[in-house]
């Protein structure tokens, strides 16, 4: 598994946090570092609050998770409100903080704005907003129709824009915030059978999240905790000085893994373990 990322901020303050953990098995507090890597007594993990779209499963959950285990709250949306649920309740009886699971498609304005409202009225705030949905499939481009394509275009990239959009009227604009945006490397070179995801993270151009093979320089498989923790930089004060910039999370793989359609479908995804 590889990412990579972008992190924007809001100047009107400067909210972020800090890094650890692997699993779901009791919960991690931690002291804030803020500008100049000094640390801050005052400053915490915890009681901030993380808006994570994508949350109920695969990288996204257990980006939820290790905010989570830092004492940060949080909340997760997805279009299956059953599936995001089961994780919420996952999510916060492994770490002893809170975790609102909302339905909420990113295609639909509407719905966002429901859904950061009652974010908002549960919480009184949000600190960080981590843009994780996506759709993904593979397909030769020669197949591919216009629907499946805007589909993921709407999703990846459409999505991404409409909950930051949101999100920064309803609340950073005035007390400021942080957002990361995980896409995926298949931007940056093309990838065999992902015209369409590989236009739509392009697009993006934030945190990336795609799947780093056998064979890279470091010679073995991401895991979605090294995404997660990644994150977990760009949103904490260690990272105050960065801002739209792109972080590689892949172990090199975007360097050197062959565009082979063969070896792409024979590859099996990881589910995400609690």
């Amino acid at each position: 598994m590889s990412a990579r990322m972008t992190a924007s901020r809001s100047t009107a303050t400067s909210s972020a946090p800090t890094c650890s953990g692997e699993g779901l098995s009791g919960p991690a507090g931690g002291n804030g570092v803020r500008h100049r890597g000094r640390r801050d007594p005052a400053w915490s993990w915890r009681d901030k609050v993380a808006f994570i779209t994508g949350g109920g499963s695969g990288i996204g959950f257990r980006i939820a998770e290790i905010f989570m285990r830092h004492g940060c709250h949080t909340v997760i949306a997805s279009r299956s409100f059953p599936r995001v649920s089961m994780a919420a309740r996952k999510l916060a009886a492994a770490t002893g903080q809170r975790c609102l699971p909302l339905s909420m498609d990113v295609r639909d304005p509407p719905a966002i704005m429901a859904a950061v409202d009652q974010a908002l009225k549960e919480f009184g705030k949000i600190d960080i907003l981590i843009n994780c949905a996506a759709g993904n499939f593979l397909c030769p481009a020669s197949s591919l129709s216009f629907n499946a394509f805007k589909t993921v275009m709407d999703i990846d990239t459409l999505g991404t824009f409409n909950v930051s959009h949101v999100l920064y009227k309803k609340f950073f604009r005035e007390h400021g915030g942080v957002i990361v945006n995980i896409t995926a490397t298949l931007g940056t070179r093309g990838q065999v059978l992902q015209v369409h995801a590989g236009s739509a993270k392009a697009a993006v151009g934030g945190p990336h999240t795609s799947k780093a093979l056998p064979g890279t320089p470091l010679q073995r498989l991401g895991n979605k905790t090294e995404i997660a923790h990644s994150v977990l930089y760009l949103a904490s004060p260690l990272a105050s000085y960065v801002t739209g910039a792109l972080l590689v999370v892949d172990g090199g793989a975007w360097l050197t893994l062959p565009n082979d359609m063969k070896l792409l479908a024979d590859f099996a995804s990881f589910s995400a373990k609690l």
